[in-house]
């Protein structure tokens, strides 16, 4: 028995709008908290678009926006390697922030700003350089080698 004939619509409809809304909601606080923000973003729009218009009509142009900077990031070696050594910095970071090492005396704030977060932060940089490493193996795959795709000609929010 398939899903939509086990609960009614309405179910279905509660559920994917409390899942892309929260997407939605995390994926802005990611952009500025670690975390893949736009990844995020994307898929609650994602998620919206089967029911809202609106969705539809931004997702489309962040859609094509990722793929043209997805593209242009893979389109030499060194923009790879440096893609993929920022990744290993970060994830070398959230090591040392779930490690915790003591406050070096050179740190001029009080001890308890010394690596703020803790351990839910640390699980965090690494799970998003996990991700912009998946990321960048997703771009070379598809990417690398052809033409770049263009960016969108006109925003979502402009009428035509």
């Amino acid at each position: 028995m398939a899903a939509k004939e086990r609960f009614p619509g309405w179910v279905h409809r509660t559920a994917a709008e409390v899942i892309g809304w929260t997407l939605v909601v995390v994926g802005i606080a990611a952009l500025v908290l670690p975390g893949p923000g736009l990844l995020m973003l994307a898929a609650g729009l994602a998620v919206l678009s089967r029911h809202y218009h609106w969705a539809r009509r931004y997702l489309k142009p962040l859609k094509e926006n990722a793929f043209h900077a997805a593209a242009l990031g893979v389109k030499t070696i060194p923009r790879i390697t440096a893609s993929c050594m920022s990744s290993f910095v970060i994830m070398t970071l959230g090591v040392v922030w779930i490690v915790e090492p003591t406050t070096p005396g050179w740190w001029f704030l009080a001890d308890k700003w010394w690596l703020f977060g803790g351990t839910g932060t640390g699980i965090s940089l690494i799970l998003s350089s996990m991700i912009a490493l998946a990321l960048i193996v997703y771009s070379v795959r598809r990417f690398r080698g052809r033409p770049i795709p263009p960016r969108p000609s006109i925003l979502p929010w402009h009428s035509r």
